[in-house]
């Protein structure tokens, strides 16, 4: 490999006012990042401690304000359901979860929040695992 010679000063000036300027340098990584940003949008909305009808209104409340802000993906974390009072009730398993199950149940069932989805499925392990899961959303259409 042959050695080049000096850089001229011309060069260099140039150069240095060059990257002074980059204004007209694409930056591939910097546009690649604001696009998954845009497109990997996550919200959390935490249910531990609240009742059925109080967990059912947060999450529909939840989805359709997400959903209006155009997020993708949300995750619901429910718990799964072991220091729940439903220990008190001989007559309710205690392996089920009342929020863990109803839950997903709710937002399929529920008109107002169902076509907003595109899919609901269980969260990794490292999200939570049993004790959340995720939905995805549509797109919303102005």
């Amino acid at each position: 490999m042959k050695k080049k010679g000096q850089i001229s000063l011309k060069d260099q000036k140039e150069w240095i006012a060059y990257t002074k300027e980059m204004s007209d340098v694409y930056d591939k990584d910097f546009s690649r990042e604001r696009k998954n940003a845009t497109i990997n949008k996550i919200r959390i909305i935490d249910l531990h401690g609240q009742s059925l009808e109080n967990a059912n209104k947060s999450v529909k409340s939840f989805i359709c304000d997400s959903f209006k802000k155009n997020y993708s993906k949300i995750k619901v974390v429910t718990g799964k359901g072991h220091r729940s009072t439903i220990k008190k009730n001989p007559y309710i398993s205690s392996e089920l979860g009342i929020l863990k199950n109803s839950v997903p149940e709710f937002i399929k069932n529920d008109k107002d929040i169902s076509d907003k989805i595109y899919k609901i499925y269980p969260a990794d392990q490292t999200d939570g695992g049993d004790g959340a899961f995720y939905i995805l959303l549509n797109k919303f259409k102005e």
